[in-house]
């Protein structure tokens, strides 16, 4: 599993399932996991950036729909959790994990800044092989949740 900025492991037990959400891999998609994710943010009165993890779901989602690849019908998943006050949200699709990379790209290039908006958002973010097989990519904002 490839790590940027940061680990996934956390010493407050494992992750709580707050949502998810399984998207057919079209373009119409990544509106609905915008709208989907927003009433979750506003449901739990996110205390970090709802705007910024927004635009972080509709990146992941963007990419995992136009890297995604699968002989047969695939979904796009969406998991997001609580771990102790951070939130961590993964996407999940077919293909292959080593793919996921981050770019520099040209200034003419009209793509390629998803994963740079990530890093520069997240207070960390990884990719690697999914559990339902194939990719994750997934970011965490640290103090997502006021203290309990």
């Amino acid at each position: 599993m490839t790590r940027f900025k940061g680990t996934s492991d956390d010493d407050t037990g494992g992750p709580e399932p707050l949502g998810a959400l399984v998207l057919s891999p079209v373009p119409r998609s990544v509106s609905c996991a915008r709208r989907c994710f927003r009433q979750f943010a506003d449901f739990h009165h996110l205390a970090c950036s709802a705007d910024d993890c927004v635009l972080m779901v509709s990146e992941l989602v963007t990419n995992a729909i136009l890297y995604g690849k699968a002989d047969e019908p695939w979904r796009v998943r969406i998991h997001w959790y609580r771990v102790g006050e951070a939130l961590r949200v993964e996407v999940h699709n077919p293909g292959c994990p080593a793919h996921v990379r981050l770019r520099t790209p040209e200034a003419t290039e009209a793509h390629g800044r998803g994963l740079l908006l990530v890093d520069g958002l997240a207070d960390e973010w990884w990719a690697g092989p999914s559990q339902h097989g194939g990719t994750l990519v997934a970011f965490v904002m640290h103090r997502a949740f006021k203290p309990d």
